[in-house]
């Protein structure tokens, strides 16, 4: 049996099987073969309990942490060893960390249907339309970017609580009106579905095995995120040392945010910009820099409210030795500009290609920006903002306070 990731034709040692509520007689003849013919087999203890006496090898339960399993697999490493999953393993299931420890020459795999694909069967949803996500050791918190008017999200839930969870998660949102359906042990002979908005009472017999799939209705008083750069400022809790909305977007269209990326927020403040640059692709990561304890603290509490809660904050004064970071793809400076060596250190930070944006409102801050134009080159420009409030019984456009940037790529 050959390994659908393998690159050359040896036969893996390894086979990663994708079980399902049906158990042991919907599996392939492959699948079948594999886990009558395995010395050990490894699983959660739902999963073995369903092949039960179709292997006579060792049937060895899930330890925590999984690391133990993993160790020992190493020690029969070369034997015919099986590891059970919940449907397609690379699905927000244990094939990355399998793949990861053992690599692509050891591993066989035979997934089976996952739990989304039977979700989307049931409900008639396109998979392309749908977004997944998982509450798995994960916080709900990140479903925030993913909640807008009329969006469809398939979750899988972390136990018989997640429902609940989410439904009164919803109406604190202003979304009670969302649609529900619980989706229990999907593809077995105990299968059921029920349907409810969030504001409905949840069933308290939920099968610890379930998944929700939602139907997003936003409320009048809903408060979503946009999709837009540049949030407006009140979705931040900050005591005015923070990078404004309208400046803030040119900042975010300077950063450049791709995926996977890192960025250093160095001077961060309220943390809006390090946010924002997150909100862009779920894989981009922000480290946070402040010295002061209070706004260190509430650049956690925004993360977790606008639903970036891996941001990652330090409280250092700048400068200072960062050189025990990841290192970034691009530097943020929105703050003390002026300060020697500060810029140095996040230029120096970056690798060749990296990215730096700085912002300036003092002329200190100014003469530095045009030093640093001067040596290392890139671009200067002046953002000006202007914003409507009375004079008196009649009303003027009063400019806010000028900002210069500065952005440049690293070239050497």
């Amino acid at each position: 049996m050959l390994s659908p990731l393998s690159p050359t034709g040896a036969s893996p040692w390894l086979t990663l099987v994708g079980l399902g509520e049906d158990g042991f007689e919907a599996l392939s003849r492959s699948a079948q073969r594999a886990i009558a013919e395995a010395d050990l087999v490894m699983g959660g203890r739902r999963h073995l309990a369903l092949i039960e006496g179709h292997n006579t090898g060792a049937l060895v339960p899930w330890s925590t942490p999984y690391a133990q399993s993993l160790d020992r697999i190493e020690a029969h490493r070369g034997r015919k060893i099986v590891v059970l999953a919940s449907g397609d393993p690379f699905c927000f299931g244990i094939g990355s960390l399998i793949m990861q420890r053992f690599g692509r020459e050891a591993l066989g795999v035979l997934p089976g249907r996952s739990c989304f694909t039977l979700a989307c069967a049931r409900l008639g949803w396109s998979g392309q339309n749908t977004v997944f996500a998982s509450l798995c050791g994960r916080p709900l918190a990140r479903l925030v970017p993913l909640v807008q008017p009329g969006a469809r999200l398939m979750i899988l839930s972390a136990d018989e609580t997640t429902p609940g969870l989410l439904a009164a998660w919803l109406v604190a949102r202003g979304c009670g009106g969302s649609i529900l359906h619980v989706l229990e042990a999907l593809g077995g002979p105990h299968e059921r579905m029920r349907s409810l908005t969030a504001s409905d009472p949840v069933p308290c017999d939920i099968a610890r095995l379930n998944m929700v799939a939602l139907e997003i209705v936003a409320g009048k008083d809903s408060n979503l995120l946009p999709l837009t750069s540049g949030l407006p400022d009140h979705f931040f809790e900050h005591d005015g040392q923070m990078t404004k909305q309208e400046v803030r977007a040119v900042t975010l269209a300077a950063l450049a945010p791709h995926p996977g990326e890192i960025l250093w927020d160095m001077g961060a403040g309220s943390g809006s910009i390090g946010i924002e640059w997150m909100l862009r692709h779920p894989s981009n990561r922000c480290i946070a820099i402040e010295r002061d304890a209070g706004r260190a603290a509430r650049i956690l509490r925004n993360a977790e409210t606008l639903g970036v809660p891996e941001l990652h904050v330090e409280q250092r004064a700048l400068p200072v030795d960062l050189s025990d970071l990841p290192r970034p793809d691009a530097v943020f400076i929105g703050g003390g500009v002026g300060t020697a060596g500060l810029l140095d250190s996040g230029w120096n930070a970056l690798a060749s290609g990296g990215r730096l944006v700085a912002n300036a409102v003092t002329l200190e801050g100014e003469q530095r920006l045009f030093q640093a134009f001067q040596a290392w080159g890139g671009a200067l420009s002046r953002i000006g903002v202007e914003r409507l409030g009375p004079i008196g019984n009649v009303f003027g456009f009063r400019p806010a306070m000028t900002v210069t940037q500065y952005q440049a790529v690293k070239t050497c």
